[in-house]
């Protein structure tokens, strides 16, 4: 049984930081955003950037209910990413950690690099899709896998025993996956790394992968430009592939995304969204976006490195708004440390 800590966190936007615990104020800002206070019942203004204090990665952001929650990787080195935290808020802006919630001790197969979390709800369960082991051929055990549990915050279980996608499909590294609910209802997964991006189409009970009308069950739909981390989502009948480009562990890395009529595509490029602000921060890239529930108002969720780390694994959680023009193309976004302000689902 895996034990759930869940912790109150509020970010603030005026930065309050003493240096008696080895911090100076600017090494607290860059690190944890604009301010980490203990709890209290005055609402902050704005979330401040970091959304939360730690090392995460590859957020992933969902609505369930009247919670938002971001399904983050554990930034660490690939032997020390053998757990998930999760974080929920009711407003962006007060967030409280979930420790745990899944991990090597709940799932047979994998034993290290747990990385960029999907999850979903269907039938009143939730279904963890997760990257485990970091294979780099056919040979080796690992790949992408999917844990269930009863609530978001779990304990998630190993649904299947086994890896559901453990090879290399069309040259794409089984990382990175993204589960997409199509207009339909019909779920899908969008995965890859190594400069490929596949879409399999799931089994109603997510045990299994189906195939197209053409019989084939792995298509390639790689954009111009992409490396790793897809994120889709359909807007005006437009569907939006997303995914993020350059070096992970670089200043460089950042967000691009491509346009395309259907699922399969062709999707055309458009160009970045999201990168680095020397004034800011460094690496900005794979991100998810919230979008409030029947509303066009969306949200960017995404990790970036502070100014001054160095060490690759030293990212964090951030979270900024994400618009459009007139044409339905995104606007390029700015990365803050204020954060958003308050917003209920």
């Amino acid at each position: 049984m895996m034990k759930l800590c869940p912790d109150k966190i509020v970010m603030r936007s005026r930065p309050l930081f003493k240096s008696s615990r080895g911090f100076s104020a600017a090494a607290a800002l860059a690190i944890f955003g604009a301010s980490y206070l203990p709890a209290t019942d005055a609402a902050p203004a704005r979330s401040g950037n970091p959304a939360f204090p730690g090392w995460y990665a590859d957020p992933e952001g969902a609505v369930f209910g009247k919670q938002f929650w971001i399904f983050p990787t554990f930034s660490a080195p690939y032997g020390e990413q053998t757990f998930f935290d999760a974080f929920s808020s009711p407003d962006l802006v007060t967030w409280t950690k979930h420790h745990d919630i899944l991990g090597t001790n709940a799932v047979s197969w994998a034993r290290r690099a747990m990385w960029a979390p999907s999850v979903v709800e269907k039938g009143g369960r939730y279904y963890f899709f997760f990257g485990a082991n970091d294979i780099q051929n056919d040979r080796q055990t690992g790949g992408i896998g999917v844990a269930v549990a009863d609530r978001p915050e779990g304990p998630y279980k190993d649904f299947l025993g086994k890896p559901l996608i453990d090879r290399f499909h069309n040259g794409a590294q089984p990382i990175d996956q993204f589960a997409f609910q199509d207009q339909d209802g019909k779920y899908y997964l969008i995965y890859g790394g190594w400069r490929h991006c596949n879409i399999v189409s799931l089994q109603d009970d997510f045990r299994g992968l189906g195939a197209f009308e053409d019989g084939t069950v792995f298509k390639e739909i790689t954009p111009q430009g992409y490396v790793e981390g897809p994120f889709m989502f359909i807007r005006n009948g437009k569907y939006y592939l997303m995914w993020s480009e350059g070096g992970w562990t670089g200043p460089n890395y950042s967000v691009a995304y491509a346009v395309a009529d259907s699922l399969l595509g062709p999707f055309k490029r458009i160009g970045k969204i999201l990168q680095q602000d020397p004034a800011v921060a460094t690496g900005a890239g794979h991100h998810s976006v919230i979008r409030l529930p029947g509303k066009d108002t969306c949200y960017i969720v995404y990790h970036r490195r502070p100014l001054g780390e160095t060490d690759g694994n030293h990212r964090v959680v951030c979270i900024d708004r994400m618009e459009f023009d007139e044409q339905g193309l995104i606007k390029p976004v700015k990365i803050t440390f204020e954060g958003v302000e308050p917003i209920r689902p």
